[in-house]
């Protein structure tokens, strides 16, 4: 609100000799603006929609009656992934032989066509992805897998554990890779 100050008294008078009244003071009371901004911000707040967290969706597979039929798969529609260290990638498709001629080498950037061609060759019932970071991979590694899975629409994927055997292999592979880099 504003205010004026009219206490100066007397009357107006025009004339030769006649001093000038005084001028008016006017001040202006700010507390209602500040009310104002008060009820702005809490109808802001309270008509904002927090940030949602971002989560992956992930469907889990319902328990089989007999343990042992839970995690069959057709080994023709199996590929499994080896996370390496420094963006390593290798996969095999079925089973791994016991010379590990099946056992190849990729990239993140070639991996995606190698799913492709995959999924393309299966059909989508039998075809199953099994992710299995190694030690060395980084946390990045396994989300970029996860997002592949997303972007290929592959639905049927599990993160399972590395085996023994698979890890050895796995650090072979990369020391061979890493020497082979550094000539």
């Amino acid at each position: 609100m504003a205010e004026m100050d009219t206490s100066s008294g007397g009357g107006h008078k025009k004339g030769p000799g006649v001093k000038k009244g005084k001028k008016l003071s006017t001040r202006v009371d700010l507390t209602p603006m500040v009310d104002l901004g008060f009820l702005l911000i809490t109808f802001f707040i309270f008509t904002t929609t927090m940030s949602q967290a971002t989560a992956m969706r992930l469907f889990l597979p319902k328990d089989a009656d007999k343990p042992e039929d839970q995690n069959k798969a057709k080994e023709s529609g199996v590929i499994t992934i080896l996370l390496g260290k420094d963006n390593h990638v290798f996969y095999y498709e079925g089973i791994l032989d016991n010379n590990a001629s099946n056992f190849k080498s990729s990239n993140f950037h070639d991996i995606r066509q190698v799913l492709i061609n995959k999924k393309a060759r299966t059909p989508e019932k039998d075809m199953v992805v099994v992710i299995k970071p190694s030690n060395d991979c980084t946390y990045k590694n396994v989300v970029d897998m996860l997002d592949e899975m997303a972007i290929n629409i592959l639905k049927r994927y599990a993160l399972v554990d590395i085996s023994e055997p698979e890890a050895k292999l796995v650090q072979i592979s990369d020391q061979s890779a890493a020497a082979s880099g550094q000539n």
